[in-house]
Order: C-alpha cells, then structure tokens, then sequence
C-alpha cells in the first residue's frame, strides 16, 4: 500500500507556472511508477503525463509535451509535475496516481492508488 498527497495546486494567469508535488508513504517509492492525470468539471478523467519506477522513462498527453515535465525525486519519495506556459483549458483537479507494474499506463483503469486531488485553476 502507499498513501499519495498532492499539493502546489491554486489559481494562476493564464502563461503563468505551477509545480505540483505528490508525497508518497507506505511502500518502497521505487516500486512504482506514477502518473498524473486531471479532472475538469463535467469531464472524464485524463491521463496528463507518467514516469517509469527508475526514472528513465517518461511519456505525456499530447496536449501538454513542451509545457508540462515529469519528475521524481525518491530521496524525499516525491513526484512533481512542472506546468509552464498554463492555459484557462488546463484548469482541473490534478491527481497523483501510482501502479507497480513496470510498463507504461494512461489508463485511469491500470493505476492502483490515487491522491485526494489538487485544484489548479487558470485564469484567462
């Protein structure tokens, strides 16, 4: 089991930054891949981008390569997800999710665990 707790979410202009955090307890970190995915009203839930257990590997939406980075930190057992350049279509609730499986998912479907969510708004 691993307990995930986003943060760094809050209202932006639109061209403005955010990084957001996911602080991982439980289990080894380095067991899981983990991957960001957002919620916006009235919508489904989507796949925004993920990041392989060791690191090496990471993969995105194709509406955020060029804007958004993935990264891990396992010393503090962290994910982050840098967002620059923020569009108004952005605004969601973001959530950390992780699996232990070593291929790369974007399916809500694949992830085991999930956070409780962070709002991210951007202001147009």
């Amino acid at each position: 089991q691993v307990q995930l707790v986003e943060s760094g979410g809050g209202l932006v202009q639109a061209g403005g930054s955010l990084r957001l955090s996911c602080a991982a307890s439980g289990r080894t970190f380095t067991t899981y891949a983990m991957g960001w995915f957002r919620q916006a009203p009235g919508k489904e839930r989507e796949f925004v981008a993920t990041i392989s257990r060791s690191g090496g590997n990471t993969y995105y939406a194709d509406s955020v390569p060029g804007r958004f980075t993935i990264s891990r930190d396992d010393a503090k057992n962290t994910v982050y997800l840098q967002m620059n350049s923020l569009k108004p279509e952005d605004t969601a609730v973001y959530y950390c999710a992780a699996h232990t499986d070593w291929r790369t998912f974007t399916h809500v479907d694949r992830y085991e665990f999930w956070g409780q969510g962070t709002q991210v708004t951007v202001s147009s």
